[in-house]
């Protein structure tokens, strides 16, 4: 199994490498990153690509993915932003630690422990989207944002309403009242 599909996961209490759909198809609990790129009260989303294996097409954070095994959660939002949008020279820095469980879709389930990662940039960074990953980006105030969640769910990650819905705060501070 290559070891680019195991992640880390809680299994009987203890951190172990599981493959990444077992991780997904048996919802078990597992470990996260996802990273905000903001440009003052501004934050770059994404929409998935429609090859993803859960949740083609919709809009998500800037990136969110899952750590290789032993890879610290810095070195991880950084190789990330790299490889789904060719964004590098960024410094991240880490806001929070939050826990969610969903229904992604087609038996998935995401129950992530996640390191969020928040970035300053300015809206003129270069990127290059592997369309493997990511069809589009766009920039949204956070306000506006939680309006468009709130407006129409069906557009947006299970994981970014719950975000915006339940640790904006914790995420954005103040800008999500703008």
């Amino acid at each position: 199994m290559s070891t680019e599909t195991m992640i880390p996961a809680w299994v009987d209490g203890s951190l172990t490498p599981v493959e990444k759909m077992k991780v997904h198809q048996d919802g078990l609990r597992h470990k996260a990153v996802s990273v905000f790129v903001m440009n003052r009260d501004k934050v770059l989303i994404q929409r998935r690509a429609l090859s993803k294996y859960h949740t083609p097409g919709l809009w998500a954070n800037t990136c969110c993915t899952h750590p290789l095994w032993d890879e610290p959660p810095l070195d991880c939002a950084i190789r990330r932003l790299d490889d789904e949008l060719g964004i590098t020279g960024l410094d991240p820095i880490f806001r929070d630690q939050l826990e969610y469980h969903a229904d992604v879709g087609g038996g998935l389930t995401e129950h992530e422990v996640v390191d969020v990662f928040i970035a300053e940039a300015p809206q003129t960074l270069a990127m290059s989207l592997n369309p493997d990953e990511v069809m589009e980006v766009r920039w949204v105030s956070v306000f506006d944002l939680s309006a468009e969640v709130e407006q129409h769910p069906d557009r947006f990650t299970a994981w970014l309403q719950i975000y915006l819905s339940e640790h904006a705060e914790r995420i954005f501070g103040n800008l999500v009242h703008s």
